[in-house]
């Protein structure tokens, strides 16, 4: 069945399509129109072209790995030449597909961004290793390659500017949230709202475990600030679009909300001097916001939201002093294996709780168990059942993504054994000891 863009939308809003940062069913659905004169590119990092008076004006440019796609896409749908693009922060998904444009005949491309869009792009070419590995981890990409390259903005602003292209006038103005470079769009002539990645049809990527800080609180004040200006059409970076301006209005202020609660227990719990252990596993978001579609934790969670909280106006210090100044890793597993009378013992009791669904506590038993004895495959084996029974209890990207990636660490390891795959478990029934 075929649905036009606002039935589409329609279903994601009540759930019965996921259009989100983790799922996109119109990709390769070529430019679509939202309305006259404005098209979606749907993709994992949408597009959105404006036309006017002969010109093209682009909000975000997609993925590097999808830039000719995106070009074709577009020429299909328009050829006016593309004169502005403007980057709604350095993500490479939001910045990458500017190439084939900038190679076209005709005016030149201008890059519109955020004074601080340069300082990321160096940044990434300081940890390009670390962001290669993190990346592959996070979406289970064992081949992805982190660039090396950036379109630089030729125009950057501070805390906002009014631009106008052709006949069309947009506003932009800074946030953070996401990002410390964030730029949202607003175009007065439709009531478009373009929230770059404020908005991604799932709660807020506000804790992500394995990359910089973000900044829970200021993103709430934004998605207030985002909400007062009482758009019509909404165009999030991630997902559909959101049509009407009560849609946009709830979506906008829940979001925010769902925010400041987060932000509001875990400042509390900190300012009384509560431990780092105690707000991961009291602090929760609002029950009556359970429902929304646009909230469920399906790629960050709340849990990692508190520690960036934490991280952001607490410092790395959990309050815990054992972890001020730990011994090693190894140590403590080394130790703790001896005390209960070896590192299979550790392991058998890993996999009698991840059977028994403690999958927190399995997985430190089992990480204790390795760790005092790193080249047993036996016991890799259980670290491997732990983390792949981990990851299929876990609802969001993140926690699946590191989960996956220390199973498979383990997997790898078992069959670098001289006894072959059959040290993984080939051969042994699932309640063979590890102790044995």
């Amino acid at each position: 069945m075929t649905f036009t863009v606002t039935e589409y939308a329609d279903r994601v809003w009540n759930g019965e399509i996921d259009d989100s940062i983790v799922s996109t069913p119109k990709s390769g659905a070529g430019v679509i129109d939202v309305v006259d004169g404005v098209g979606w590119r749907p993709g994992f990092g949408n597009v959105f072209a404006f036309r006017a008076a002969g010109e093209l004006l682009l909000f975000d440019t997609g993925n590097p790995y999808d830039a000719s796609g995106l070009h074709q896409d577009l020429r299909r749908w328009s050829k006016m030449p593309v004169t502005t693009a403007v980057f709604s922060h350095g993500h490479v998904d939001h910045v990458g597909g500017t190439g084939p444009f900038d190679a076209e005949e005709g005016p030149a491309l201008t890059v519109v961004a955020h004074e601080m869009t340069g300082a990321r792009f160096d940044r990434y070419l300081l940890t390009n290793g670390y962001n290669a590995v993190i990346n592959q981890r996070q979406f289970q990409l064992p081949g992805l390659t982190w660039p090396t390259e950036y379109r630089r903005p030729d125009v950057t602003y501070r805390d906002g500017m009014t631009l106008t292209t052709g006949e069309l006038t947009c506003e932009l103005f800074h946030v953070r949230g996401e990002t410390d470079d964030a730029t949202v769009a607003w175009f007065p002539r439709w009531r478009i709202l373009c929230p770059g990645d404020m908005f991604i049809w799932l709660a807020p990527n506000c804790g992500n475990p394995q990359k910089v800080q973000r900044y829970p609180r200021e993103w709430a004040l934004a998605l207030r600030r985002m909400a007062a200006l009482d758009a019509e059409i909404m165009l999030p970076s991630h997902g559909a679009p959101v049509f009407g301006a009560d849609r946009v209005r709830q979506a906008l202020e829940e979001t925010a909300e769902w925010l400041e609660s987060l932000v509001e227990q875990t400042l509390a719990g900190l300012n009384a001097g509560a431990r780092l252990d105690d707000l991961l596993h009291t602090v929760s978001p609002p029950a009556h916001l359970s429902g929304r579609p646009y909230l469920r934790a399906a790629y960050d969670e709340p849990e990692f939201v508190v520690r960036n909280l934490w991280r952001q106006y607490g410092g790395w210090y959990d309050g815990n002093p054992a972890r001020l100044k730990p011994a090693s890793d190894a140590r403590l597993a080394t130790e703790l294996a001896g005390l209960a009378g070896g590192a299979g013992v550790l392991a058998d009791a890993a996999r009698r709780h991840a059977d028994a669904g403690e999958f927190r506590l399995a997985g430190h038993l089992a990480e204790l168990a390795v760790l005092a004895e790193p080249d047993r495959a036996s016991l890799h084996r259980v670290r491997a059942e732990v983390y792949e029974a981990r990851a299929e209890e876990e609802a969001s990207l993140m926690a699946r993504g590191v989960f996956r990636w220390a199973a498979s660490e383990s997997r790898r390891k078992c069959e670098e054994d001289t006894r072959g795959p059959a040290a993984c478990g080939g051969t042994e029934s699932h309640g063979a000891s590890a102790s044995e």
